[in-house]
């Protein structure tokens, strides 16, 4: 947004306040929002439609296709306003990343077993609607906050690092409650047919697609993921 003032007059779908900046990224910025029919507060994801490889259409869509699966954020809207297109979805907490180092980058074995199991379900849940992820970070795995409230986290929002309340080990102690969600879909590509099952044709030379810090070697190696 230009500035502070357009940014606060600034309302999406007819009923979606911007209230702050909370995150950016290639793509372009997130807002903390509130709905101001009844005060619930939601994340925003605005994206220029001047911008060189636009996404956020496609992310949409995806999420569309996803919707209702454990671990995947409920969307509130998409469409386009002034010169941006937006995406209204659920606000979510801290990402992993941001948990593990608030941790002293430590988890007991309890944790990172808990952990593992909600992440494999969230990628194993998208490969069954025939997707990929192809970017899969600890940033891209958010806790859930209000009824997925995560015990150790506080619900509270506004801050874009949230006040964590942790036990004296440092470890966030997990529960059937607490919820782990998978975003960012933007570059995920469908890798096999709805019909058939068969997947895409092996191709190697392709540049490099997703976080070069966690993408597989065969990725590295311009071997295309299918």
């Amino acid at each position: 947004m230009a500035d502070s003032g357009s940014k606060a007059e600034f309302i999406v779908g007819g009923k979606y306040k911007l209230v702050r900046k909370i995150g950016s990224g290639s793509f372009g910025d997130i807002y903390l929002a509130i709905n101001i029919t009844n005060g619930e507060e939601v994340a925003v994801k605005l994206e220029s439609q001047k911008a060189r490889h636009p996404q956020l259409l496609y992310e949409s869509k995806l999420y569309k296709i996803l919707q209702g699966g454990v671990g995947i954020p409920h969307i509130r809207w998409y469409g386009q306003e002034k010169d941006y297109n937006v995406l209204v979805m659920d606000l979510l907490g801290p990402s992993l990343e941001d948990l593990f180092n608030f941790c002293s980058r430590r988890f007991t074995m309890k944790t990172v077993l808990m952990l593992a199991d909600q992440m494999i379900s969230r990628i194993e849940y998208v490969h069954t609607k025939n997707f990929i992820h192809r970017d899969i970070k600890p940033d891209n795995f958010l806790m859930g906050i209000g009824r997925h409230c995560n015990k150790c986290l506080d619900s509270s929002v506004g801050k874009r690092k949230r006040s964590l309340a942790v036990s004296s080990s440092q470890d966030p102690s997990f529960s059937g409650l607490n919820q782990l969600f998978l975003i960012d879909f933007g570059l995920a590509k469908k890798y096999r047919d709805n019909r058939t099952r068969q997947h895409i044709p092996y191709r190697e030379d392709k540049n490099l697609t997703g976080t070069a810090r966690y993408a597989s070697i065969n990725a590295h190696l311009g071997i295309e993921q299918r």
